[in-house]
């Protein structure tokens, strides 16, 4: 097995001689490859207690990570069956997805294999195997659907004849004409037959697999009600046979039964098949092919053969394939898909392109740097996809009332059966019949297994398709929660980049001389300088000697002339009198900008004053989130004055200045001990330990450096009004989920009794669990319709 945390001679040492003191064990540690090869005999210990030995000396085994398709799971109670068994697998931590049909499993390197977990699924009577692409799986679901659609069909077809007998003799005595042949009991027979040993085999299957592992699902539920009333009515149909009997037949109640199940089936699988167009979105925003040069030549090829280091011919209007550099070239690319911004960008040699954005203007040609599942796209999807397969906290309880309610419904029958024959109308068979498979097939797990899937599937693709990408179900959960926000000021509420916004000079030559010697220097408040200075329109002049003097400022000789740029510090050391600008740089320096004195020749003739811009968004965003109850911070290493005055221009009045990076956590920490849920709001990068640290940790990225390990939410582009989006999607979607868990639950709880009662015909029953699982996923498309 692959060990992790070793880091000499020691540590390797150390986890051989531990495991060799076990029982029954012998180990080789290798330093140098970090592998365990490891003997163990099972009788005497354990795979999964020689795992808790190395982690318990400070080391972890490397986890594998598997996606699998499941197919077979009928109801939630197969879905939480084959997560437990996975789960009792040594080492194994597995989420099984009803929704989704799908597994996210993480097994030990070496102790497990991909072939051995399917395995194990198939023993509980599903199928599994490794995930495959989304146009395999989605023409999979079509031909599932299909499927369906014709067996549904086809049990229409023989079950409207046995439908019309039950109208024709109903309670109010519709004036239906009755052929003799529709009441005959072999016709019946023959119609109901096929339903329910053909149309109905599934069901049969999954409750046979069901119970030979020692469990029960919606499956166990349908095939005894089913066949209660049709082995009765066969009975009864033999019975017939005798001279003036009678008989009593349910051949309509088995068939009308599985007839109505199905459509249920039908409907809910197109409805689950809207719930994951956002992906399929993403999915279509790929570029399929890529004009690559291939010795000189411009060839197409598809876009799973381009490879790191291929040159690609991006043209006027085409999707630019994969993630790259250009290399020739100059052009304006349409963003918008990645960033929300809908202003194209402007591209020229050197800059780095995203794949599936647009080439708007220019030929490009670019060098592939990130290809496939390494793509800036590739891994917003996978994010996607992440969160649509996890699970939030809440489903527990579901999980929890899953896993007993089928053998409780089943015990409710029973008892019910009993009660209805020997008490309530003593000896009437088909009464007590009718009234325990009521009580079978009103009884619907389906509803519960769905309840908190499909919203968090609807509501993440919803967040996704505005540029929020939550990394799982759980901070989907837990973002309605924050009661308080921090955001760091560079890059976060700042746009990160200085620019100039006032300039005070003795005469309009004072910009030149200032630009020229600017041109030289590396620093970003000179970056600002010479943009502001090439706005202008001004000249370069000639640059004989240049001099950058660190964190004080720029000494040059510009056309003969001497000029000093910088700090109070830098003129004072010089002996250059600056007091004709004191008011001014006082003035700046109080609305919390960077001043820059200038001097020529020994005379002060200028002060510019520079601030990292704000973000148009920030000031809305924090009002917003400030209406919604929250306690803002910000967070900064600037001195406490420039931070006030930037904080003031957004309206945040707690503030944390002068604080280092690696310091940032700590602030965190303080907050949450005075009982406060927090989200921490940074660039994803000096801020990651804050990011992890925090409740909720939001990285604001664009596309490229999307910071997927540390962040739990994503923000793509630089629009903070997300993060208030972000939250009211994650309160909308929770309130979606108790929303299907109310009626899932109250469902149940009043269906159940009323059919106990004899309230309810079964066939009646039946429609109604039918429709009850549609009831929720369209309750969770409706988070579709949110306005955010």
């Amino acid at each position: 097995m692959q060990i992790t945390g070793m880091t000499c001679a020691a540590c390797s040492a150390r986890i051989e001689k531990a495991l060799n003191k076990m029982e029954g064990v012998e180990a080789t540690v290798n330093l140098a490859t970090e592998k365990a090869t490891i003997r163990y005999e099972p009788n005497r210990v354990t795979a999964k207690e020689i795992v808790e030995r190395i982690e318990k000396l400070g080391y972890g085994v490397a986890k594998e990570k598997v996606e699998l398709d499941i197919t077979g799971m009928t109801c939630a109670a197969c879905s939480a069956r084959i997560e437990k068994a996975l789960n009792k697998m040594d080492g194994v931590r597995a989420t099984v997805n009803l929704a989704t049909e799908s597994a996210v499993v993480y097994y030990p390197s070496g102790l497990m294999t991909q072939e051995m977990i399917c395995e194990k699924i198939k023993k509980l009577g599903y199928g599994a195997s490794v995930k495959a692409g989304q146009e395999a799986k989605k023409a999979h679901k079509e031909e599932e659907i299909n499927e369906k659609k014709r067996k549904l069909i086809l049990s229409i077809f023989l079950s409207l004849p046995l439908l019309y007998t039950m109208v024709a003799h109903a309670p109010w005595q519709l004036p239906l004409p009755m052929p003799n042949v529709l009441m005959n009991p072999w016709f019946q027979f023959l119609l109901a037959t096929p339903v329910q040993f053909y149309i109905g085999a599934p069901f049969y299957i999954g409750a046979w697999k069901a119970l030979r592992n020692k469990s029960a699902n919606m499956d166990v539920l349908v095939a005894l009600g089913t066949s209660a009333a049709y082995v009765y009515s066969l009975i009864e149909s033999i019975r017939s046979l005798q001279p003036g009997y009678m008989p009593h037949l349910y051949y309509e109640t088995s068939a009308v039964l599985i007839t109505l199940i199905l459509v249920g089936k039908w409907l809910e699988a197109i409805a689950k098949g809207r719930t994951t167009e956002a992906m399929t979105k993403l999915l279509s925003l790929q570029a399929k092919e890529a004009t690559v040069l291939r010795d000189g030549k411009e060839v197409k090829v598809p876009i799973d053969s381009v490879v790191v280091g291929d040159q690609l011919i991006v043209k006027p209007g085409e999707k630019i394939p994969v993630d790259g550099i250009i290399i020739a070239g100059q052009s304006a690319v349409d963003e918008s898909m990645i960033t929300g911004e809908s202003i194209p960008v402007e591209k020229k040699e050197g800059d780095t392109v995203i794949g599936a954005t647009i080439n708007k203007y220019g030929t490009l040609t670019i060098e592939a740097t990130k290809v496939g599942k390494d793509t800036a796209l590739s891994r917003i999807i996978q994010l996607v996809e992440e969160a649509q397969g996890s699970k939030a906290p809440i489903q527990r309880l579901a999980d929890v009332v899953s896993s007993y309610f089928v053998p409780i419904v089943v015990a409710i029958s029973v008892v019910t059966f009993i009660i209805s024959y020997f008490f309530v109308a003593p000896n009437d068979w088909p009464r007590a019949l009718e009234t325990a498979i009521a009580v079978l097939v009103i009884a619907c797990p389906c509803a519960l297994g769905l309840a908190t899937p499909t919203s968090i599937m609807v509501g993440t693709g919803k967040a996704a398709d505005h540029g929020i990408l939550f990394k799982g179900g759980e901070h989907l959960e837990m973002a309605h929660k924050i009661s308080a926000i921090i955001f760091d000021k560079t890059g976060t509420i700042t746009k990160g980049t200085p620019v100039v916004t006032d300039w005070v000079a003795a005469n309009e030559h004072v910009l030149s001389y200032v630009y020229s010697a600017e041109k030289y220097s590396e620093h970003p408040l000179a970056e600002a300088i010479v943009r502001y200075a090439e706005e202008q329109g001004e000249m370069l002049k000639e640059v004989s000697e240049f001099e950058a003097i660190p964190g004080h400022g720029v000494h040059a000789i510009v056309d003969g002339q001497d000029v000093w740029i910088g700090t109070r510090k830098l003129l004072n050391d010089h002996g250059i009198d600056y007091s004709t600008y004191s008011s001014e740089l006082e003035q700046f320096e109080q609305q919390g900008k960077t001043a820059l004195l200038i001097a020529i020749n020994g005379q002060a003739c200028g002060v510019a004053a520079l601030t990292d811009a704000l973000k148009e968004s920030a000031k809305e965003a924090i009002e917003s989130l400030k209406k919604r109850g929250l306690s803002v911070y910000m967070l900064t290493g600037d001195n406490i004055r420039t931070a006030q005055a930037i904080a003031a221009q957004v309206g945040i009045t707690n503030v944390f200045a002068e604080v280092l990076p690696e310091e940032k956590a700590n602030y965190v920490k303080q907050l949450q001990q005075q009982g406060h849920i927090v989200a921490m709001v940074g660039d994803g990068i000096n801020d990651a330990p804050a990011l992890a640290v925090a409740d909720v940790g939001i990285a604001i990225g664009t596309g490229t450096d999307v910071a997927i390990e540390t962040a739990d939410v994503t923000i793509l582009g630089q629009d903070l009004t997300l993060i208030v989006k972000a939250i009211e999607m994650s309160r909308q979607t929770m309130k979606n989920i108790r929303q299907n868990l109310f009626w899932a639950l109250a469902y149940n709880s009043i269906g159940i009794p009323v059919a106990a009662a004899g309230l309810l015909a079964p066939w009646m029953a039946g429609a109604a669990m039918a429709f009850s699982s549609v009831s929720v996923v369209l309750n969770a498309l409706r988070l579709k319709r949110v306005k955010l």
